[in-house]
């Protein structure tokens, strides 16, 4: 392979590197910022190593549908292998159905494990003999007929591989070469299956992982591989690409101010690339900081001058959803998931009891029973404590439907209830072909309706093979093909239709069946689920549009992976409990891990930007603009006051 390599012409350092280290039999790791051309890396590996070894299977496998085709589009040879890696995965046990049966049934059986929940007659949790039928992998969930999810995949593979050698030994067999696209979003799970399980039986195979530690900003990947580098089995040897071919000179010198992880990005060389001018130089751009004790985002916008009137033109990215939802129109889907002052009032009631009367007796006793018990006999300070307060009764008043309804609960079933906005808007990186598929920490009530919406989009756009992968409506003769056609355009006129019609009918036509997950969503968060059921199935539309990019403005975390001209990013704190610009901008010891964390997002808010970037911060502190005026310049701090 060494003679080899010689003929290897135009290959970048980067690969020649890594081609080395597969030489040696090592599994290595490329690490590359926003912009280097990790995925051209990725795709010249895989076309230098089907040269040298022909005969040698290799596998790349990514997070999502849309990064498979873009690396089948730009390699391709029979020995190579491309796909997500929840498919790639279940292609390896699926085969095997006696051991996947036992262990899919242990994890079931585990109370520890709350994933694999089933419930019987009554709602409750409980516990499963045996699995009619094979276990099979679906876009729902089944338990006690075998049908997991995306969301099991990962848990059951991991598991198997533990409990089973020749499992290892077959998949090193098969794929000697094992390529990992953004290894930064992928599950510990899967990080452990390749570089601790398959090394533990037999001689390894090499496993390659592509991506950017400073990119790592969804809770569920395991963010860098700092506890895998090194030169022993199981390790990996650290390969940096440094270039930086997308963002401006300015753009380039602020990320690497936020980088703090060894990397240290250069603008690129190749006088092709999109961050370089016509005569060879490399491209200025502009940035600005910019704040106000004017929150209003529309002056800044025209102070800018920037066209924000097109999804494709200038973005505004916000951290919180909350400021998007009025301007996108799904704003009734925000206040059930982070504006119920109801379930606050619950809290409210929980937090007295605990602190005054710890032994009032909840159980067994609705919402309003709890109420009329801890209210009797009282008056004046003691009265107003079990009282809503002015802001939860104004709430009240206006959803009095709603509240009469939650009176009716049982009260620890409410008590016990947590709503957050991320189970509504969770960022997880998808796309449309994942939608329904776990992942991240959308519930399982919008997944199902993620996975409806995204099922009539597919066949609308003409996405024929793609729907057939996903749906369970089978279709065998003429017959069935035109009344599919029905179901679709029927499911597709959604004037007027609630959420639970639309539910009701995708089932009906088997569409997306309701499955566990739903089931258990509907006994556990009757709550939730019945006020989002009663709302317009339009208004979910919203939602899946402002997720998929089709408005001018989106969040920090969505964006990722993508580029756009100028950018605007709108520094809001919110309630966040994972971010906070403060804490970054004045360097916060005390809060490491929340510095850590919104270090990443604002990094790969920064580099989406190809020529202009502003960054908006709403009354900061004299601290935060002082920092602003080191990583930015002087010039480019400004006050819109």
């Amino acid at each position: 392979m060494v003679a080899q390599m010689k003929n290897l012409e135009g290959v970048s350092e980067e690969t020649r590197k890594i081609l080395d280290a597969i030489n040696e039999g090592k599994s290595f790791l490329l690490s590359g910022g926003a912009g280097s051309g990790k995925t051209y890396s990725l795709v010249e590996v895989i076309t230098s190593l089907v040269t040298l070894k022909p005969l040698a299977r290799v596998a790349c496998i990514t997070y999502t549908n849309a990064a498979v085709r873009e690396i089948e589009s730009r390699a391709s040879h029979p020995n190579l292998h491309v796909s997500t890696i929840h498919d790639f995965l279940w292609g390896v046990i699926k085969h095997f159905q006696i051991e996947l049966k036992e262990v899919l049934l242990s994890l079931i059986n585990d109370s520890d494990i709350s994933n694999f929940k089933i419930l019987d007659a009554n709602g409750e949790p409980t516990s499963l003999a045996e699995i009619d039928g094979d276990v099979r992998y679906k876009e729902y969930v089944k338990f006690r007929e075998g049908i997991i999810s995306h969301s099991e995949v990962i848990v059951l593979a991991n598991e198997m591989f533990k409990r089973y050698d020749k499992l290892c030994r077959i998949l090193k067999d098969c794929y000697p070469y094992i390529l990992v696209d953004e290894y930064q979003d992928t599950q510990a799970e899967v990080v452990d299956i390749l570089l601790t399980q398959l090394t533990r039986v037999g001689c390894p195979n090499v496993v390659g992982f592509f991506g950017d530690a400073m990119q790592a900003i969804y809770e569920e990947g395991i963010g860098d591989l700092d506890l895998y580098k090194g030169e022993g089995v199981g390790q990996v040897r650290e390969i940096k690409k440094e270039e930086n071919r997308r963002n401006p000179k300015n753009i380039i010198d602020l990320a690497n101010k936020l980088r703090n992880d060894g990397i240290f990005q250069v603008p690129s060389k190749d006088l092709n690339a999109p961050n370089m001018a016509e005569d060879g130089s490399v491209k200025n751009g502009c940035i600005q900081f910019i704040y106000s004790s004017n929150d209003d985002v529309n002056v800044v916008k025209r102070f800018l001058g920037w066209d924000f009137s097109e999804p494709s033109s200038a973005k505004e990215l916000n951290l919180t959803h909350n400021l998007i939802a009025a301007k996108a129109g799904f704003s009734e889907l925000m206040r059930i998931y982070d504006g119920d002052k109801i379930l606050e009032y619950v809290r409210r009631v929980k937090n007295y009891i605990k602190r005054s009367e710890p032994d009032f007796i909840c159980d067994g006793k609705t919402f309003g029973e709890v109420l009329v018990g801890l209210k009797s006999g009282k008056v004046g300070k003691t009265l107003k404590n079990i009282e809503p307060t002015d802001g939860m009764a104004d709430y009240i008043a206006e959803h009095r439907a709603v509240y009469d309804e939650a009176l009716g609960y049982q009260y620890t079933e409410l008590a016990s209830l947590y709503v957050n906005k991320d189970q509504l808007i969770d960022d997880q990186k998808s796309d449309r072909g994942e939608l329904g598929r776990g992942g991240g920490n959308r519930d399982d009530l919008i997944k199902h309706l993620f996975k409806i919406q995204n099922n009539v989009q597919l066949y609308l756009e003409g996405r024929f093979n793609e729907f057939v992968r996903i749906t369970e409506h089978a279709i065998t003769s003429k017959k069935d093909k035109v009344r599919l056609k029905e179901e679709i355009v029927r499911l597709s006129r959604v004037d007027g239709k609630t959420v639970q019609q639309v539910i009701d009918e995708a089932n009906a036509g088997g569409i997306v069946r309701i499955d566990d997950r739903l089931k258990l969503f509907v006994e556990s968060k009757r709550y939730i689920y019945n006020q989002v059921a009663a709302l317009p199935f339009a208004q979910f539309q919203k939602l899946f549009e402002y997720l998929e990019g089709f408005t001018p403005f989106s969040t920090q975390h969505k964006t990722k992976g993508r580029e756009f001209s100028d950018v605007l990013v709108v520094l809001n704190n919110g309630r966040w409990n994972s971010y906070n610009f403060d804490y970054l901008f004045t360097d916060r010891a005390d809060k490491e891990s929340v510095v850590s964390r919104t270090r990443k997002i604002l990094y790969v808010c920064c580099t989406r930007a190809k020529s202009n970037l502003a960054l908006f911060y709403h009354s900061p502190s004299e601290a935060v603009i002082q920092k602003a005026k080191v990583w930015f310049g002087d010039e480019n701090v400004t006050s819109l006051d």
